[in-house]
């Protein structure tokens, strides 16, 4: 991919491998073992929706390279809880699949990244039980030049942005091409506060309705 291929020539890409290579000579134990998992999965050409997270999961076992899900067999977490919550409570039940064929194997969202659902984090490493500890080393130059190259394409996008920390991300989104859905992150600390809760937000439904009436089919959730 010419994007990749150019960041890691880069001066922040350089740098980033040099830390990461200092951290790894120091002892530390990053995740996850596919950072670029979720572009491995949703080639750029197919994004049709993007949802930003923040960093990868901190603990053993649990990431694995796209935001938001965790390895199949691993409890859900708070925040993926809340989303499936709001999936069945927002969809049919001839659109959901997510509770009924991922959660009884865990919160593995493959199945999402695979119809074009482009699971990114801002952060695409995180080290063994220090959330936030790869910020600000370089992987958001990368990243941030995804969701620019994503919502510079002719192809009408959905962008899911959910806490302030998604939402910074909307500047990157200039194209009235594209629908940016916003609302409080899914984590239970914000899912029901105001001033745009998570809870009850409906985007899965304006996705799909969206999508649908831009000719790019709607999303299985």
């Amino acid at each position: 991919m010419p994007l990749l291929q150019a960041f890691w020539v880069s001066p922040p890409g350089l740098a980033l491998c040099a830390f990461v290579a200092q951290r790894l000579a120091a002892g530390a134990v990053i995740y996850p073992e596919q950072p670029l998992r979720a572009l491995e999965l949703t080639p750029l050409a197919g994004v049709r929706v993007v949802i930003v997270g923040q960093d990868p999961y901190h603990g053993p076992d649990q990431a694995q390279g796209l935001a938001f899900s965790v390895q199949a067999g691993q409890r859900l977490p708070p925040s993926l809880r809340n989303i499936f919550s709001e999936i069945e409570r927002d969809l049919p039940p001839a659109r959901v699949t997510s509770v009924q064929a991922l959660a009884p194997r865990g919160g593995e969202l493959g199945s999402w990244a695979r119809q074009g659902v482009l699971l990114l984090n801002t952060c695409l490493t995180v080290e063994s039980g220090a959330p936030g500890s790869h910020a600000k080393q370089g992987w958001e130059a990368l990243t941030d030049s995804i969701i620019k190259a994503v919502a510079d394409s002719d192809s009408p996008t959905v962008f899911m942005l959910w806490g302030a920390h998604a939402q910074a991300k909307q500047a990157l989104v200039s194209s009235g091409r594209h629908l940016v859905l916003t609302a409080n992150h899914p984590s239970p600390l914000s899912a029901r506060r105001p001033p745009r809760p998570f809870v009850g937000c409906g985007h899965f439904s304006a996705a799909n309705a969206w999508l649908e009436r831009h000719g790019r089919g709607a999303v299985l959730w």
